[in-house]
């Protein structure tokens, strides 16, 4: 495993970061898909032991119960010191509503951290845009949870660049703790990033930890094959149902890329998305333990440019859906 700095903090964060959305009781919150504690202990132990040190959930994720297994494994795993551990706020949870009012905040963190058994996190981030609450109110209250020491860094997640720019600079000008990562979408067949959000980020020092890195699994296999899960991701079909035309022509060349080399679709796809400046820590999601294996060889691959060139080139604009 590689290792970097995450933008300007002083946390050591693994290339890869591991998104716990996938364990979780499947009879708690909205994914039946999600794998009960045992078998969600087994890849996180695994992840560990391939040189993981970055763990993002959410307090949001299978009604907490992500959190609460994340916290435990994470216990008999590894030193608290030793892991960079971070959770959202947004979506309800619990007897919270959706948002980020101040009180929505302040008390997530206190269930987030109980549902961790930590005394802290390493990074809160905001997980949506909440257009009905003051962002002043919004940056105050995450300002005083770095402050109570209960996060020691926080990030967003999916918005305008507009908006992470004010955002910045409110924080800036009050002399507020300021967002240190952009979580977004952001993969091969989904480049919309590289117009604002990228180089925004870029010029003020914040670090990319990309989500969907795969495209849901569109990378990891060829085109057109179909899972249980990809038949029924209602989400999935909404970011890129509407340009699978021009994905195809991209899905072909990552094929004959990844044959050439020797490596994964999956590997390649994930060394494109390291090669990009500022890209921290693309976060993968898993759900077998061969398959994280296959995945945490992939920042040992190096792309030339031209393959680079060759991958991007058949790209087109993908509408923003949902997510803004």
């Amino acid at each position: 495993m590689q290792y970097n700095t995450l933008g300007k903090t002083d946390l050591k964060v693994s290339r890869l970061c591991l998104g716990c959305m996938t364990f979780g009781e499947p009879d708690r919150g909205n994914h039946a898909w999600t794998l009960p504690e045992e078998s969600s202990r087994l890849i996180i132990k695994r992840a560990i032991d391939g040189g993981i040190n970055f763990f993002d959930t959410a307090n949001s994720y299978s009604d907490g119960s992500s959190e609460e297994i994340v916290g435990r494994a994470l216990r008999d795993f590894a030193r608290r010191d030793e892991v960079v551990v971070a959770t959202k706020v947004y979506y309800p949870s619990g007897d919270l509503t959706e948002g980020l009012s101040r009180a929505q905040i302040l008390k997530s963190i206190d269930a987030s951290l109980s549902r961790l058994n930590m005394d802290y996190v390493d990074l809160l981030q905001i997980h949506r845009w909440d257009y009905n609450t003051p962002i002043e109110e919004t940056l105050e209250a995450l300002n005083d949870v770095v402050k109570a020491g209960k996060a020691r860094y926080i990030g967003a997640s999916s918005m305008h660049a507009s908006q992470f720019a004010d955002a910045l600079e409110l924080q800036k000008k009050q002399g507020w703790a300021r967002f240190v990562t952009m979580q977004d979408h952001y993969n091969l067949i989904y480049r919309e990033e590289e117009r604002e959000m990228l180089p925004l980020c870029y010029q003020e020092g914040v670090a990319v930890i990309p989500w969907s890195p795969l495209a849901r699994g569109r990378l990891t296999r060829p085109w057109g094959e179909t899972t249980a899960r990809l038949v029924s991701d209602e989400v999935g079909k909404k970011l890129y149902d509407e340009t699978q035309e021009s994905d195809a022509r991209i899905a072909e060349r990552l094929a004959a890329i990844a044959e050439d080399v020797g490596a994964t679709r999956a590997q390649v796809a994930l060394a494109w998305l390291l090669s990009k400046r500022g890209v921290a820590a693309p976060i993968i999601g898993t759900s077998r333990e061969e398959q994280l294996d296959e995945l945490l060889n992939a920042v040992d691959l190096t792309l030339t440019p031209d393959q680079i060139a060759e991958l991007e080139t058949p790209y087109q604009a993908h509408p923003v859906v949902g997510f803004k």
